[in-house]
């Protein structure tokens, strides 16, 4: 199998035509644009590097930041043997074939950087298969994904391998890229604001940028054009949005934590990005209701009914009208009285619940249809609250000999100020009662 440099070599030989892309691969990882936290004399690869101690890695990071490029590189700067496959074309019969040259090449005294894009592709026995060559020597594992390692690898791989992960690509990191395409290409035919525009379509993939870049340089225009120009002639890069990996999951909680937090624009935002990367509306409609539940509680008992009524507008109208009717939940959700303390008190008497076993309810609380429940006590003594004064008996409810919790802790927000206002009420009531009955 053919490595990265032997084609690149070939490519050039024969005058076949490169992407901007390739042709602009770096050849130091010192000029490798964005990545300086890891790469740096005090980022974790730049010390594996002057320690001369580089291990397997997992490359982890979206699209377009370098992740191909870094382990070419390493492999140079290591003097290893680079070879490249991906997780996607190759099966069980090309990894033996990557091994056995390995372990070839090996006995010559030349070792070998394996770099395996989409590695979150194989499945576990796959997987399984690079352990015994990661721990003889025989290989040295690079894996690139976009995909949490955590999620989707072995932890017998993770735990021979570090994970690294890569930032998606800064409107600086971008710009100092177009610069360098520039010198390649020459000034691009941009207004700055159009040259702005551009950046922002590549939503921080470097190779993205490259390639439009090209596009433009290829327009040959006399003229500098503005950004509806721009736009007219050009797609912007699709979001990168996984409706069942990772950016489900970020986007999802980047919307939860902005209602928690109380910022109506940030939960709005982060609501139409989910929207716009074609997340299902009754997704976000369970999530919704679940943040009136978890967050916000009894402060607004409002809020569950608005998500609600949300969720079957929803369901009446469908998109894209229904979605409006999820905005203006999240709204409202963002702006209401928060608190979660009726889910702590309910995970706290769940954890009671464990604890106590199968302690039963106290006797006088028991109903007793039959006379022999009745000899037996049961409902003796039961105290009823409508005849009770202030229509409160303040009896025990819990199991004989547990000491009363004090589960709930209303916070002084919302409508929970007067259920804390009622939960004193009760406190005091109770204390009186119980008072009385041991005088």
């Amino acid at each position: 199998m053919a490595d990265l440099f032997s084609t690149r070599a070939e490519t050039a030989e024969t005058g076949a035509p490169r992407p901007l892309a390739d042709r602009l691969r770096p050849d130091r990882l010192g000029d490798v644009i964005g990545q300086e936290a890891l790469l740096g004399p005090d980022g974790p690869l730049g010390a594996m590097l002057q320690a001369s101690n580089l291990g397997s890695l997992i490359l982890w990071g979206p699209p377009g930041v370098g992740k191909t490029t870094i382990a070419r590189l390493l492999a140079r700067e290591s003097d290893l043997h680079f070879v490249q496959i991906s997780a996607i074309f190759s099966g069980v019969a090309d990894l033996k074939k990557v091994f056995a040259a390995a372990t070839d090449r090996r006995r010559m005294g030349q070792g070998t950087l394996l770099f395996v894009d989409e590695i979150h592709r194989f499945n576990k026995a796959q997987q399984d298969g690079f352990l015994p060559y990661m721990e003889d020597g025989t290989i040295l594992l690079v894996g690139a994904t976009t995909e949490n390692p955590s999620f989707e690898l072995n932890a017998a791989v993770l735990s021979r391998a570090q994970v690294m992960m890569l930032q998606r690509l800064d409107t600086e990191a971008l710009e100092a890229l177009l610069a360098r395409a520039e010198q390649e290409l020459g000034a691009l035919p941009l207004r700055p604001s159009a040259r702005q525009a551009l950046l922002e379509m590549a939503d921080g993939d470097g190779r993205a940028l490259l390639n439009l870049a090209e596009q433009v340089a290829a327009w040959r225009l006399a003229e500098p054009i503005e950004p509806a120009a721009l736009s007219a002639r050009l797609s912007a890069r699709a979001a990168v949005y996984d409706k069942s990996g990772d950016q489900h999951y970020n986007l999802i909680s980047a919307l939860h934590k902005s209602v928690r937090g109380s910022d109506p624009d940030a939960a709005l935002y982060w609501l139409a990005r989910m929207l716009k990367g074609g997340e299902d509306p009754r997704y976000l409609a369970r999530r919704i209701t679940r943040m009136a539940v978890e967050d916000i509680g009894l402060a607004d008992p409002q809020a569950q009914v608005q998500c609600l009524a949300a969720w079957d507008t929803y369901e009446r109208l469908g998109s894209p009208e229904g979605e409006l009717a999820l905005a203006q939940a999240v709204t409202y959700l963002a702006l209401a009285p928060k608190s979660n303390a009726a889910y702590v008190a309910y995970k706290a008497a769940m954890a009671a619940a464990a604890q106590t076993g199968s302690a039963p309810p106290p006797a006088h609380i028991l109903n007793a249809p039959t006379a022999l429940m009745k000899e037996q006590g049961f409902g003796a003594g039961y105290a009823y609250d409508h005849d009770a004064e202030d229509g409160f008996s303040g009896q025990t409810y819990f199991p004989d000999g547990m000491e009363r919790p004090g589960f709930y802790q209303p916070v002084d927000r919302g409508f929970e100020r007067d259920l804390g206002k009622r939960v004193a009420y009760f406190d005091k009531l109770r204390a009186k009662r119980q008072d009385t009955g041991n005088s």
